[in-house]
């Protein structure tokens, strides 16, 4: 005597969809690093960094420059509103205008750059295209790109940036 005990079809089974999940759920990952890969903004690679690389000395130049004339600032911020005292210890004349550069440490897209007209004696007033929080990298430069100054900001803080130049080492 013999029992005839029909098997269930196979997609009744536990077992076939435990082992089908492990290679679907590969398959889904796969595809959301493919998207991700896709949508996203590589913001950090440039296809000129060997021409960025020589170009290292001379911005390192701008900075023993900012030295030599002894320039330091104070940057403070309130609302969309930016202001700048700018000091030196040498007789050369500030410039009327100067080029405040802010760049995300992280996010390209967001870097901007604002235009900062003279009030006198040293204080230069800006408006920034929009709200900024968290770390920003500073740079100060005059026009015609003879000195810098730079530094990294939290924009949220309360107290102002003190940018004072690099000496040469």
């Amino acid at each position: 005597m013999s029992l005839n005990n029909p098997s269930p079809p196979w997609y009744k089974q536990r077992w076939p969809w435990i082992l089908i999940s492990g290679p679907a759920i590969v398959i889904v990952a796969g595809v959301i690093t493919v998207w991700l890969a896709v949508v996203s903004n590589d913001g950090l690679v440039t296809d000129d960094y060997y021409k960025q690389g020589l170009a290292v000395n001379q911005r390192l130049q701008r900075d023993h420059e900012a030295a030599k004339m002894g320039l330091h600032g104070d940057l403070m911020r309130s609302g969309s509103n930016v202001r700048m005292l700018l000091s030196q210890s040498g007789d050369v004349g500030l410039p009327e205008r100067i080029v405040l550069k802010l760049a995300h440490p992280t996010r390209a897209g967001q870097d901007m750059a604002v235009d900062m007209l003279s009030e006198g004696q040293g204080f230069y007033t800006g408006k920034l295209p929009g709200m900024l929080e968290g770390r920003w990298h500073v740079i100060i430069e005059d026009p015609q790109g003879v000195w810098r100054l730079q530094g990294d900001w939290m924009a949220d803080a309360e107290q102002p940036l003190r940018l004072v130049a690099r000496s040469a080492n």
